[in-house]
């Protein structure tokens, strides 16, 4: 019987400098910091405006973060797992630049795209890694620089997302600790309700795409916002059934910080009190691939060796799911 866990042992997170607060949005498109707070939450976000870096500017500094708090030496780790919509180029794999660049070359890299849950996806991955007992290193980054990719003209979107990446080091654990169950769903069903249209093999870009912004995020709010609901909240109900979790057993709810009304309905399910459901979003937004992490990294003080957390995602595609792990650590 393998009695080998995936647990992760250390997090490190990066934000850019640059706040976008509601009142500076207010410039741009016709809206207001009340309208803003009520439907999402959303307080400010952060923006990486240097043009001349990308998503993994922020991945190597979150990167750094974790290994610089963790004290491990980057030659030791043997994969690298890089979450992110928004890799600096289609061609070649922005993880392997990130690799490199934080001095793992004994690793092997790659990119993992699921949109808003490709971090609960590359957990799966890593602890199956893990649990193989092929590996006993696997760093896990999410980032995206979601303002790349935004119409700031277009209120329906620009509201919403920001900039960061966060990082989390999965190890191999023998107390039973780490990644227990998951339960992961797609249904392509989402595929034309949130989606950037032109510059894959589909549409490739052209002047005309270029000039029709198709080359920016778009959804259509509403039927994202209801199938985020129901899907989100369901895997949650889950994860807690098929592992005979009650509320008093769930220690943590880490959710995708997309939407606060969407989080509630999550908790409101689970039947968390709210002191239990972990948000950061009125400080960053939704940053995609790189929400999970940042949540475990801003609240990494609060967890407990043991603890029980339930983490949930939902995004584009649609794709969606429910992790239940268990924390390894105190931290020092």
């Amino acid at each position: 019987m393998n009695n080998i866990t995936a647990a992760i042992t250390a997090v490190g997170a990066y934000v850019p400098d640059y706040v976008l607060t509601n009142k500076i949005l207010e410039t741009l498109v016709d809206t207001n910091d009340e309208w803003i707070t009520s439907r999402t939450g959303i307080k400010e976000r952060r923006i990486l405006k240097d043009d001349t870096k990308g998503t993994s500017f922020l991945a190597i500094k979150a990167a750094q973060d974790l290994i610089a708090k963790a004290n491990i030496d980057p030659l030791e780790i043997d994969m690298v797992i890089m979450a992110t919509a928004t890799p600096d180029m289609p061609v070649a794999a922005s993880g392997v630049y990130v690799a490199t660049e934080i001095g793992a070359t004994n690793a092997f890299a790659y990119d993992l795209q699921a949109a808003c849950s490709s971090f609960l996806y590359g957990m799966s991955t890593a602890a199956a890694y893990i649990q193989s007992g092929r590996y006993k290193k696997v760093l896990l980054i999410g980032a995206d620089k979601m303002s790349s990719i935004v119409d700031y003209t277009d209120r329906t979107t620009c509201i919403i997302f920001g900039d960061g990446a966060g990082a989390a080091l999965f190890e191999p654990n023998y107390e039973g600790l780490g990644l227990q169950d998951e339960y992961l769903r797609s249904d392509a069903v989402g595929r034309d309700f949130l989606k950037i249209d032109a510059g894959g093999s589909l549409h490739p870009a052209s002047i005309q795409t270029v000039e029709e912004g198709r080359h920016n995020i778009k959804q259509d709010g509403k039927t994202v916002f209801k199938y985020a609901v129901t899907n989100m909240a369901d895997a949650s109900e889950m994860i807690l059934k098929r592992n005979n979790l009650t509320n008093a057993d769930v220690d943590w709810l880490v959710p995708h910080q997309a939407n606060k009304r969407i989080i509630d309905a999550t908790a409101s399910r689970m039947n968390l009190e709210d002191s239990k459901v972990l948000m950061n979003i009125e400080k960053y937004g939704n940053t995609t691939s790189a929400t999970l992490p940042l949540v475990l990294n801003d609240f990494e003080n609060l967890f407990k060796k043991g603890d029980t957390i339930i983490l949930a995602a939902f995004g584009g595609g649609f794709t969606w799911g429910s992790i239940y792990l268990k924390w390894a650590y105190d931290k020092k």
